[in-house]
Parts: C-alpha cells; sequence; structure tokens
C-alpha cells in the first residue's frame, strides 16, 4: 500500500519473497521509485522496457485508474497486478504468483486443440485455422481449398488386426499427410479415419489436384505397422473458397458431398464438389418454412436431463434440452434444427420461450433441484435477455438460486467486455452461471479470472476418451483441479459407462451427467424418477425409459450445441 506522496505505507512479506525485497526498502515511507528501481537492477522484468514500464505505471498512478495486468518476469514467473486507487490518494497493489496456473491452461489448451493420437490439429484448432484462412481470402482475393478425406476400408483393419494396429496406422497417416502438404496449410484430424487439409492460395484448381493426388499416392504406399503389411487407401472430396462455400460449414458440408462421390465412384481417388450434389441444401430450405411454422404453431417440448451430486447420490439438477415434434416427420433431431434456428435469427424467440417454461417446469420440482438452461450468443446481443430472465423468475415463483445458466467460451468471444457486463447483471440476480463445454473452444484463465463462474462443465468429448487416451485424463484432471483452486463445482458430461463414471468420481467431479445415469425426461415424468430415485445412493444408475426418439443429445455439429435452451 502506498499513499499520496507514492511512500510505502506498509507490504506483506509474500511481496518481500516474491521479488527478494531486501528488508530496509520494506519498512513505511520507502519511496515507491526506490523499490522500482531494486526490481529494475535485480534484471526481474522480460520481455520489455524497464523503463517504459515504469513509465506506463506512472501514468496510471496519475490517472488513479485501476488496472489489472500480467506481468512476466525474466524467471519464468507470471505475475497477476491488480492496481486499486485509495479514496484521497495512494494505492493498494496486490501481487499474485499465477505461474502455475498460466501452465494449466496452457497445457490445457494444447491438449483441447490437438488430436491426443496423431498430435495433428483437432476439430477446435481446425475451425480457428479455417477462419484464419478464409479471413486472408477475403482480404487478398485469393481462394483456399478444403480436402474431406477418409481411408478406405479402415474399419476391416481394426477387425482384422486390431485397434492398437488401427491405431498405429493412423499415426503413420498422419505423418505422411504433413509430408505431402506444403508449410503453411493444415491437416486436421476430424475423428475416426476422417482427416481434413486447408490448402491456402490456390489460384488454378490444377494446384488442388495436384496436392489431392500427392494425397493418394502418398497414402496407398505399403505400411509395416506392428510387423503387419497393411495397404490402405484414400478417397478425397474437394470444396473451394468462396466457390463452394464462404464459411467453414459450407465448406465441409460440400467436401462431404464430393467425398461421397469419390466413394461411390471406386475410392482411391478424388472429386471436386459439383452444384448437383446439393440436393441437401434444397431439403434445408424446406426445413427452415417448417421451423418458422413450428415456431408459430408451438410445436416444441423440453425433456430433461439429471445431473448427479456424486458426494450425495442425488439429483442436484436437470438441465433442459428442446424436442421439435414434427407433424410429419415426428421428432427431430436437435442437431438439424438448433444450427438452422441460429443461421435464420429464431433462436432468440425460441430461447426466450425455453427460459420461461423451463421456470415454470422446474417450480413444481421438490427441494433445491435446480434447471440449467443454454445460452447462445446471439441471445446476449439480445436486448431483452435480462427483461426474459426477471420475467420467467416472477411469473414462475422460482427462487434465482435454482436457475442456473449455461453459456460457452464462443458467447464470451463475440463481445467480452459487454457479455461480462451482462453476466454481472445476471449474477446479481442470484442466478447461477456454469462454463459450459470448458476445454474444447478457447478457454482462458482470463475469462475465469474476470468473471466468478459457479461451475466448470468438461466437455463429454474427455469422458468418452478418458478409459483409452491418456491426455483426456490428464485434461479431467487438470479442470478439475483448476474448478477446486477456484471454488468452482465441475460436471463431467456425456457419462456413458460404469467405468466413466467412476473414473471422473476418483478424479474429483462434483457432478455427472449422461445416458448411464438417466436420458433426457419430458417434464411430465420427473416428479416419478424423483420418487424412484430417492433411496438411491452415490453411483448408483437412475432407471429411465428410452427416448422414443433415439436422438441422443451428444451430437454437437461443428462447435454449435444441439442442446436446447438456447443451444449455443
Amino acid at each position: 500500500m502506498f499513499d499520496a506522496e507514492r511512500r510505502l505505507v506498509l507490504c506483506n512479506q509474500s511481496y518481500a519473497d516474491l521479488y527478494h525485497v531486501p528488508e530496509p526498502l520494506t519498512r513505511p515511507g520507502t519511496p515507491w521509485i526506490d523499490l522500482m528501481r531494486f526490481r529494475i537492477a535485480a534484471g526481474l522484468y522480460a520481455g520489455h522496457d524497464p523503463e517504459k514500464y515504469v513509465q506506463q505505471l506512472t501514468e496510471t498512478i496519475d490517472r488513479a485508474e485501476r488496472t489489472v495486468s500480467l506481468v512476466e518476469l525474466r524467471d519464468g514467473r507470471t505475475i497477476d497486478l491488480i492496481h486499486q486507487p485509495l479514496p484521497g490518494g495512494g494505492w493498494l497493489a496486490t501481487h499474485h504468483d499465477v505461474t502455475d496456473l498460466r501452465r494449466s491452461e496452457a497445457k490445457i489448451s494444447y491438449m483441447a486443440r490437438h488430436d491426443g493420437l496423431t498430435e495433428l490439429p483437432n476439430r477446435i484448432l481446425f475451425r480457428e485455422r479455417a477462419e484464419e484462412a478464409l479471413v486472408e481470402m477475403r482480404r487478398d482475393g485469393s481462394k483456399i481449398a478444403f480436402h474431406c478425406l477418409d481411408l478406405d476400408h479402415f474399419k476391416m483393419v481394426n477387425d482384422t488386426l486390431g485397434h492398437p494396429v488401427g491405431d498405429a496406422l493412423l499415426k503413420e497417416v498422419a505423418a505422411r499427410l504433413k509430408q505431402v502438404a506444403r508449410e503453411g496449410d493444415t491437416v486436421a484430424r476430424l475423428g475416426g479415419d476422417e482427416f481434413v487439409i486447408i490448402q491456402t492460395a490456390v489460384d488454378q484448381p490444377v494446384e488442388a489436384t495436384a496436392l489431392a493426388q500427392r494425397v493418394i499416392d502418398g497414402l496407398s504406399a505399403p505400411y509395416v505397422v506392428d510387423g503387419h503389411g497393411v495397404m490402405i487407401s484414400a478417397s478425397i472430396g474437394i470444396s473451394i473458397a468462396p466457390d463452394d462455400g464462404i464459411d467453414a460449414d459450407q465448406l465441409l458440408k460440400t467436401g462431404d458431398m464430393a467425398l461421397y462421390r469419390a466413394k461411390a465412384e471406386g475410392r482411391g481417388t478424388y472429386r471436386f464438389f459439383e452444384p448437383e450434389m446439393d440436393a441437401r441444401m434444397q431439403a434445408r430450405r424446406f426445413l427452415e418454412l417448417d421451423l418458422r411454422e413450428a415456431v408459430v404453431r408451438q410445436q416444441f417440448e423440453i425433456y430433461y436431463q439429471p445431473l448427479l451430486n456424486l458426494d450425495r447420490g442425488e439429483v442436484s439438477c436437470f438441465e433442459a434440452l428442446l424436442r421439435w415434434h414434427h407433424p410429419t416427420r415426428g421428432i427431430v433431431s436437435p442437431g438439424e434444427f438448433i444450427p438452422l434456428a441460429e443461421d435464420i435469427g429464431l433462436i432468440v424467440p425460441i430461447g426466450e420461450w425455453v427460459i420461461k417454461q423451463a421456470c415454470l417446469d422446474a417450480a413444481s420440482w421438490p427441494g433445491s433441484i435446480k434447471v440449467a438452461v443454454n445460452l447462445c450468443p446471439a441471445q446476449f446481443r439480445n436486448a431483452r435477455l435480462l427483461s426474459t430472465i426477471v420475467e420467467a423468475l416472477d411469473i414462475s415463483g422460482l427462487p434465482p438460486s435454482r436457475l442456473e445458466l449455461e453459456i460457452t467460451e464462443t458467447v464470451l468471444l463475440a463481445n467480452s467486455q459487454a457479455t461480462l457486463s451482462m453476466l454481472q447483471h445476471i449474477h446479481m440476480l442470484g442466478v447461477h452461471i456454469a462454463m459450459d463445454d470448458f476445454g474444447t473452444g478457447y478457454s482462458s484463465l482470463s475469462y475465469l479470472r474476470s468473471f466468478p463462474f459457479d461451475k466448470i462443465k468438461i466437455d463429454q468429448s474427455f469422458i468418452t476418451d478418458a478409459g483409452d487416451i491418456d491426455s483426456s485424463v490428464a485434461i479431467i484432471r487438470a479442470v478439475t483441479s483448476l474448478g477446486n483452486s477456484l471454488g468452482m463445482q465441475t460436471t463431467a458430461e456425456g457419462v456413458e459407462t460404469v467405468e466413466q463414471l467412476e473414473r471422473v468420481r476418483r478424479e474429483g467431479c462434483t457432478e455427472a451427467q449422461g445416458f448411464l445415469l438417466s436420458r433426457p425426461l419430458p417434464a411430465r415424468d420427473i416428479p416419478a424418477m424423483l420418487e424412484r430415485t430417492r433411496a438411491v445412493v452415490a453411483g448408483e444408475i437412475i432407471e429411465t425409459e428410452p427416448e422414443t426418439s433415439g436422438e441422443r443429445d451428444t451430437d454437437k455439429p461443428g462447435r454449435r450445441r444441439s442442446r436446447a435452451s438456447v443451444p449455443a
């Protein structure tokens, strides 16, 4: 703490230990500039001009502004510095060593963006690279090509030689793809035996043809994997931007259509997308008309999937999941209509209905059981969001503490300051906020430091892989540890086996959610389900009838949620 004359009033031993400050400089009355000169002389600062840094701090002091910054020290430590002006002059400076948290964040970020088997960029990093390439394309007027490929008859390798050989083959394939791709192009594994290459600066189609042929030739050469001789080929579908699409989703769709044609015409070859392959686009237009009609005729229903508190063995929350009862098709998959609702601007009115209906349903549940509703970026751009929440709570009589809103990091990216301000207002109502899909997007310690989230939900992809891939277990452990250190609950999504349940319990997750515990239920079935499970102890399975639709809530087209409520 410093007074208006920039003299030290007091400092604790932690500050002295952090910067190795000698005792005479920690005495009251020491000029602030003397402490700064000591730290500069000790060579603590890295990566910037120390004198310029002092000048910036001086300007901050003169303006009496509150600031939060991260300072990198030469020895590799990262210090979180909060400068808080005091009434009447002077300021309070708080220095916190966040090195371990930053390293954990970096580790989580890397593992979340790279495939655990091949170490290629995964779907998340692929989308980031795709967006960068598309921005560059729009800026310089060039074209880019998406090469969507998978291995022909790869399942036969797994079935005949076993999954370890199949995994080893995928590693070899990844290595060959990196060899044939140009520097600057992105080779990513989307899952299974599906890969995609982003080829930038494509002036002529022949350049895409040349790369596709190099891939086919390179992958068709014989392999020796764990002593087994293996032969395999690849089929490729090529889409060109902007001709065949202007965003990653469109280019993947058109590339997949071309890939389907390549497989249908004999495999081991490539095909470019052609407009006549676009029958799906016609179907999408019809679906849009039906969706608009569904909003008018209220053809939606909310199903609820329970979250189990692993300490008490009790249902602590239900997540709201939207269903569309189509008059002729039956139940339409959320993965099909929610992205469409986002694209055509219907997600806000649908989301408002979900918030209000979920609160009404939850008000009839016993005890302190919460209801969780997903929010998407479009809702945060809507000025009615806060009033919608207040109205839903008032009409239903549901205590704010029993409403939980789930957001993904894409919500924060849309407009960080405005979004954080909205979250603060929502939190002041007493509503809980959960960070959904943590570890799959742009997870940043800065988000968790900027806003006091109540819960972190670990994406189901890590839970699914926890039994086979060490990096997924490491992510679960790291996120759980991070949540504990920040006083946040952690929920494991997508738990489908007893082994997964025991794994997340051992790693310290506070809640679990997934088909092992219960499938989503219509609101009318919840009282009976709760009655049946009053005596359930931690770890037991909640028995429910299967959904008639057969749809799973694990579908996540791209980074979009197939959740209900305002799917994001």
